[in-house]
């Protein structure tokens, strides 16, 4: 090897160890290797981030190549173009005359070209009596051909890389959306288990994905998912559903009155000796939530629900509780509290609750602890939606009780008001000993 071989750069441009070393490596290319210069620079495009080089000086390497007559770098010619800065300018899309200077010294530093540069700094070749190049002096294309394993190794290894990094996305992408469908369908079906708790595992663990992610987060992060995903499938298959809940619209018939419904005054008790009976209803089962009022008379109360129904629209029971989920998570109540309030109220009153908190929700500060409230007092039988929905159809502008009758509104309110003055009249006999009036 002809050790002459090793220049030194024009001017002030400083000379490294690094730069002879990699015009060492470039003379010691094997005999007879070609490698087509096109596919080096699709090499060196893709190995960019591990070369560190950037698409200005892609670009100006491609200008380069361009100026080598062949189309296959090869042991034993010469590969050495001398180009103008104006015709690398012509051919790098225009760029300036900083960037293209700054790209050229990229270029050199990572070690993909090398300079020749003549004895005043030009670039140029002087030719023989026949015309042809006896020496020439600007860029050398040799340390391309002498790294062409190595680009090719590292374009695979990027390529590898990237698609390990979207396989990882996609993990999770599935597992994030697979486990919030699982989450919601959960609460709405009313499966046992502390499902507020793994909501929150999975809001803090989708908190914790950076905005621009490595491979290595991606990684963590998708194996924190799967666990927890398989954590979800498990509860839902170990949890023993209620015989009512089931996947068909089944579960809503339970919301068709009665043909012979109870009235206010069949719950109140018509005399003495039966005033002090044990009721009867302590020796059986014991009802699971309360009488929902109709569909109808809840929606001309609380109208501000409508719009969050499948298509913009309440039509069904079922319409009313899907629009209760979204407005729940809106008034920032728990997935708790509202099954809670499901299992005691159930799961239509519940809904019209959701609704009525919804409607004013402008005077209320905590609509998740005015829930829990309100699921209490039902549970000690305490409450009644019946108030509250006279109190907005009161409130309520004409448009939304044009819709329909208001006898049933009426009807409504003086039963109401008759069972509490006759409860508040029972309440002071029992005290003075004074018969209950009739």
């Amino acid at each position: 090897m002809d050790r002459l071989s090793v220049t030194t750069p024009f001017g002030r441009r400083p000379m490294s160890l690094a730069l002879v070393k990699g015009q060492i490596r470039s003379s010691g290319v094997k005999a007879g290797k070609t490698v087509d210069k096109w596919k080096v620079l699709r090499d060196v495009c893709e190995a960019r981030t591990l070369l560190g080089v950037q698409d200005r000086a892609l670009a100006v390497l491609n200008a380069l190549l361009s100026f080598y007559p062949q189309g296959e770098l090869a042991e034993g010619k010469d590969l050495i173009v001398f180009p103008s800065n104006a015709q690398l300018t012509h051919r790098a899309n225009g760029i300036g005359g900083s960037t293209l200077r700054r790209s050229l010294a990229a270029l050199v530093e990572a070690g993909l070209v090398s300079r020749k540069d003549s004895p005043n700094g030009k670039r140029y070749a002087r030719k023989d009596g026949e015309g042809g190049i006896e020496e020439a002096y600007g860029f050398d294309l040799a340390p391309l051909l002498a790294r062409s394993e190595e680009l090719a190794g590292m374009a695979q290894e990027v390529a590898a890389e990237r698609r390990r990094f979207l396989i990882a996305k996609e993990r999770v992408s599935l597992c994030r959306r697979d486990i919030r469908k699982l989450i919601t369908a959960a609460i709405e079906e009313g499966a046992a288990g502390d499902w507020a708790h793994v909501e929150d595992m999975f809001v803090a663990l989708v908190a914790r994905i950076p905005r621009s992610p490595s491979l290595k987060d991606l990684a963590a992060i998708a194996d924190e998912m799967t666990l927890l995903h398989e954590e979800v499938v498990n509860m839902l298959d170990d949890n023993e559903f209620s015989e009512n809940m089931t996947g068909n619209a089944g579960p809503f018939e339970r919301h068709i009155q009665n043909s012979k419904p109870k009235s206010f005054h069949e719950l109140e008790p018509s005399s003495e000796k039966e005033q002090g009976e044990k009721p009867k209803a302590e020796t059986g089962a014991k009802p699971k939530g309360l009488q929902p009022f109709p569909l109808e008379m809840v929606l001309r109360a609380c109208p501000e629900i409508k719009p969050f129904g499948p298509n913009g629209e309440v039509s069904s029971w079922r319409d009313l509780m899907m629009a209760a989920v979204t407005v729940r998570s809106m008034l920032a109540v728990s997935p708790s509290a509202y099954e809670e309030a499901c299992e005691v109220m159930g799961p239509a009153t519940a809904a019209s609750v959701v609704a009525c908190i919804y409607e004013r929700s402008g005077h209320i500060n905590s609509a998740g602890g005015y829930l829990r409230d309100l699921t209490n007092r039902a549970r000690r039988g305490e409450f009644s939606i019946g108030p509250m929905l006279m109190a907005l159809l009161r409130g309520a502008p004409a448009s939304n009780l044009a819709s329909g009758c208001n006898t049933l509104s009426c009807c409504i309110i003086l039963s109401l008001n008759r069972f509490r003055f006759k409860e508040s009249c029972r309440s002071e006999c029992l005290k003075q000993r004074m018969p209950a009036p009739p």
